[in-house]
């Protein structure tokens, strides 16, 4: 049977189709333009699912979609969600109604390190901890092969740590979030305030390397907080692996510079824990979306 699957991002939504091998058969992508409000966000995710739909002749397939945050089980709307348009929005259910089919939904951090855990960087590793720093900053768990959600659906959200209650204020309500330092979102902001420039985080690490003062001091700042929050996530979880995925995550030196501040944090006299680059690429969501189907 197919496999559909949906990774909605802050910035992009792909879609992909797997095959009974688990081979991609079909992929697209599609911009998120979320300026344009949460409707119009459902009708790109249903048009993305016909058109899958379409390529394997309406032949039997499962769905799922990951997406940032989750569904409360409370109320059944989405909540922590950072493309903000979504939260409090029956997403679920309006999604279904448009497709006139049930769809899997999980978190889109929980959706990448699942694929990373059966696939990629985490393959026969007992404990995986999966970290998305893109528009926003995930995680998630794998323990021998499942997913871990947790009774309210939130672990490994490391995102949403605070770690300088006197911090920026995070759109979640609190100061000092792992995303608010961390995330490309996050960068840029700092960068924008001691600048008065806001610019992609791309030409911030081109500047960087230039080493322009105002630059240096960001990244320089970026990877000090990653070292605290990812050594914060290692003393609790103690995982075999992290799997760095997200646009931030191709920046080389995270793998230098980074992780020394992680090791310079984590309460053991050696770091054991491997932390290493995605294999899956920027489609691992896409991936594990599509393995969650139903």
């Amino acid at each position: 049977m197919f496999k559909l699957g949906v990774d909605l991002g802050g910035t992009k939504i792909e879609g992909i189709v797997l095959n009974d091998e688990l081979n991609e058969v079909y992929r697209k992508r599609i911009a998120t333009e979320q300026q344009k409000g949460y409707m119009h966000i459902i009708n790109n995710i249903a048009a993305l699912y016909h058109d899958m739909a379409k390529q394997i002749n309406l032949a039997p397939h499962t769905f799922g979609i990951g997406t940032p945050g989750s569904v409360s089980k409370y109320t059944g709307l989405l909540k922590n969600s950072n493309t903000t348009c979504l939260n409090e929005k029956s997403f679920l259910t309006d999604l279904e109604n448009l497709v006139k089919r049930k769809v899997a939904i999980g978190n889109d951090a929980n959706c990448f390190v699942l694929a990373e855990a059966l696939k990629g960087a985490g393959r026969n590793k007992q404990m995986v901890f999966g970290v998305i720093m893109g528009t926003g900053c995930g995680g998630g768990i794998v323990y021998d092969g499942k997913l871990i959600g947790g009774l309210q659906g939130i672990a490994g959200e490391w995102g949403h740590t605070s770690i300088d209650p006197n911090g920026p204020l995070c759109y979640c309500g609190k100061r000092g979030c792992v995303e608010t330092f961390i995330s490309g979102g996050g960068v840029e902001n700092r960068y924008a305030e001691l600048t008065g420039i806001k610019i992609p985080v791309e030409e911030l690490i081109v500047r960087y390397r230039k080493k322009e003062k105002e630059a240096e001091e960001i990244i320089g700042a970026f990877f000090k907080h990653f070292g605290i929050a990812l050594s914060n996530v290692i003393n609790i979880l103690d995982p075999d692996v992290v799997v760095l995925g997200g646009g931030l995550s191709n920046i080389p030196e995270i793998y230098t510079f980074g992780i020394n501040e992680v090791q310079k944090n984590i309460f053991n006299d050696q770091m054991e824990t491997l932390i290493v680059k995605n294999v899956c690429g920027d489609s691992a969501g896409v991936f594990g979306a599509a393995l969650t189907g139903v």
